[in-house]
């Protein structure tokens, strides 16, 4: 004879797994360190201000 299962262990259990797979999906999209966010961070400002300071004319001004 098989195993006796109590089904709502067995919910239970399935949906803990279906949860930790999509952690894990997440923290695979969305981790990083925080060195890794400050150098993107640091990046991301250099780019704006190599970016302004190409800018022809000032903003806001409409010719």
């Amino acid at each position: 004879m098989n195993e006796i299962v109590n089904l709502r262990r067995a919910r239970k259990r399935r949906a803990r797994a279906e949860m930790e797979r999509a952690a894990e999906a997440s923290r695979a999209a969305h981790g990083r360190t925080k060195a890794a966010r400050t150098r993107e961070d640091a990046r991301r400002a250099l780019d704006d201000a190599n970016l302004e300071g190409h800018r022809l004319d000032e903003p806001g001004n409409k010719p």
